[in-house]
């Protein structure tokens, strides 16, 4: 008997590790992760690319709900950006709460399951999987988009185009979390740097009035009319800037020591800039009378008022490409860690808790860039069709983890705690909220399946639970004794050879009594066998069962069930599968796949345990 596929899996093994080292690197030792620890630049850059993009767009998406009440609405945006900044403080300082209290990481996950429980746990942390899937598939989209518009004929290649950007992030991230680092940390500052020269440049002129004002309306005394819920979709929309925020409170083990305190810094730094990003650039909107268009986003309207449509404007546009492409690492850094603990704790299969050989958790990473690919090809990377199923998780998160942070400080109490708890108090109604206005404005356009995948998430994570804990009962030594076991050990013959002899001789290493065992399909072969079993067979007993239907396994699992049945409970009966492999792997495809048949069907069956006793054939 042979089995094919064994060899081919091998040999392919063996080709694709090859290429996982030209793209990935040579392992890493386990004595090197601690230098593989991020320092406080480089981190900024690795988990803040997600909330320092959103800036290019959460204004935006502010003006595009306002204009539905007309132009003079537009007034409102400067207002509700300042609400907006305001909730981002507030978010950034009650993040910076969390690493305090849990400095080995407090994602929305642990401190909500900490403070209320598991299955509140489970529900943030479902809200943030789908979160961060949809953040990578989103930000391509949009890097994607903001390619194609400079260059028109590339848009029929926009899927590919996306699902090229998200292999080599992904593979980025398999390199190591430094690395990625590395990689993205010039992008991000360039994006950075950028608008905030942008930014200051539009407010000098501003305050000596080198650029005409905005021709804007004086608001009438009816104006609140537009209404209060047209007010909270604006603002609703706006929160886009406080998706990512979450990222250094998920990422805290993977910071250079003290890490909670480093976190901290960098969460500081992160609200600093993206509250001087998005107000700076809300404002100039306001100050410009920047009205959103159908093909052209409110940065480019920004930078081209100001500095024209030189190399700069060009400069502007290419770096905010970038950081919305790159923004989608964010993602790669928190899922495969979110995964870790959810694995750590039983919730999802043990594999996503495994470091790969770049001390990252390449599974994790492996699958959100599988799921990614799936939504972009699904939704035809359309940014505008992914959207309204964007930022329901990640304000599901926020508000369960502040509130998760109140009742901590409650419980707890310390220094400050009534400041404290009043703080996240504001937070986690302000965020629900807006999670609640998410919910209700986009739930027919998409959010529905947000809503829905959550349950069922939670779900798997309780099944998947309940399976972990029923094999631990099932496999624990507590009150067992063993029983005494027989064993029956069987050789699988279907022709004599080399390989068979070898066979015959490891299963009577195992026991003296082992037998052989031939499913007669020909009688002629069957009579051939028998004339050389007496030279060849090793003194074991040769069991011949009939087969008149032809069949291999029909009469082979009977036989098993018989020995099984006369044994006992406790009989064991070992199959062993004796193969030749020949040398090339082509050869293979010139011989039957009898062996992987039958470890197929036997794989599965109680009591039943199989070895391949391998040959090898020479060159």
């Amino acid at each position: 008997m042979s089995d094919p596929a064994g060899l081919r899996g091998i040999i392919g093994f063996v080709r694709l590790h090859r290429l996982k080292r030209v793209f990935v690197g040579t392992p890493l030792p386990t004595a090197q992760q601690r230098h593989e620890r991020l320092g406080k630049a480089i981190a900024l850059a690795t988990f803040a690319s997600d909330a320092l993009s959103s800036v290019a767009y959460a204004t935006e998406e502010i003006l595009l709900v306002l204009v539905l009440a007309g132009a003079a609405a537009l007034s409102y945006s400067l207002p509700i950006g300042i609400a907006i900044a305001l909730l981002i403080a507030i978010v950034v300082s009650s993040y910076r709460q969390t690493i305090r209290a849990y400095p080995k990481g407090g994602g929305a996950y642990i401190v909500t399951k900490d403070n209320l429980g598991v299955f509140s746990g489970l529900v943030a942390a479902a809200a943030l999987l789908i979160d961060y899937v949809l953040t990578v598939a989103v930000s391509v989209a949009a890097g994607v988009a903001a390619v194609t518009s400079a260059l028109p004929g590339l848009f029929p290649y926009r899927v590919g185009l996306c699902l090229l950007a998200v292999g080599v992030i992904a593979t980025a991230n398999l390199r190591g979390i430094r690395e990625s680092g590395n990689f993205f940390a010039a992008p991000t500052y360039l994006f950075v740097g950028s608008l905030l020269a942008l930014i200051g440049y539009g407010a000098v002129a501003a305050i000596f009035d080198l650029i005409p004002e905005a021709p804007y309306l004086p608001h009438p005394p009816g104006l609140e009319g537009i209404g209060l819920f047209l007010l909270l979709r604006a603002f609703a929309s706006g929160c886009a800037a406080l998706t990512g925020v979450e990222a250094v409170s998920d990422g805290v083990p993977a910071f250079k020591p003290p890490e909670a305190h480093n976190a901290r810094v960098v969460l500081s730094w992160l609200g600093a800039t993206l509250i001087t990003l998005f107000l700076g650039i809300t404002f100039l909107a306001y100050d410009l009378g920047i009205t959103p268009r159908e093909h052209e986003t409110v940065i480019s309207q920004l930078a081209r008022r100001l500095v024209g449509t030189g190399a700069f404007y060009y400069e502007i546009q290419a770096v905010t490409m970038l950081i919305l492409l790159l923004a989608a690492n964010t993602s790669f850094a928190d899922f495969p860690r979110l995964s870790f603990f959810l694995a750590r704790d039983r919730f999802i299969p043990r594999q996503f808790g495994t470091q790969g050989d770049r001390l990252v958790f390449s599974n994790g990473i492996l699958i959100l860039g599988g799921l990614a690919a799936i939504l972009l090809v699904l939704f035809r990377g359309d940014t505008h069709a992914l959207i309204p199923l964007y930022a329901v998780g990640v304000f599901i998160s926020f508000t369960l983890s502040q509130a998760s942070m109140v009742r901590r400080w409650f419980r707890v109490r310390g220094d400050r705690w009534a400041w404290r708890a009043s703080l996240n108090g504001v937070g986690a109604f302000v965020t629900g909220i807006v999670m609640l206005t998410i919910a209700v404005t986009k739930f027919v356009h998409g959010a529905w399946i947000v809503v829905l995948l959550i349950p069922t998430l939670v779900a798997a994570f309780m099944t998947v639970r309940r399976h972990y804990e029923e094999v631990a009962g099932q496999l624990s030594l507590e009150g067992f004794a063993a029983p005494p076991i027989t064993n029956s050990v069987l050789v699988l013959v279907g022709d004599l050879h080399r390989g068979v002899v070898k066979a015959i001789q490891y299963a009577q290493s195992l026991s003296p009594s082992a037998k052989a065992v031939y499913v007669e399909i020909d009688p002629e072969r069957t009579h051939r066998l028998e004339e050389r079993w007496g030279k060849w067979g090793m003194g074991a007993p040769l069991i011949v069962l009939t087969s008149p239907y032809r069949s291999l396994l029909g009469p082979l699992l009977d036989y098993i069930d018989h020995l099984k049945e006369k044994g006992g409970e406790n009989h064991i009966v070992t199959i062993v599968v004796p193969e030749f492999i020949p040398a090339r792997w082509w050869q293979q495809l010139l011989h039957n796949q009898t062996a992987l048949l039958i470890k197929g069907q036997l794989l599965f069956r109680k009591n039943v345990v199989v070895t391949d006793v391998p040959y090898h054939l020479k060159h």
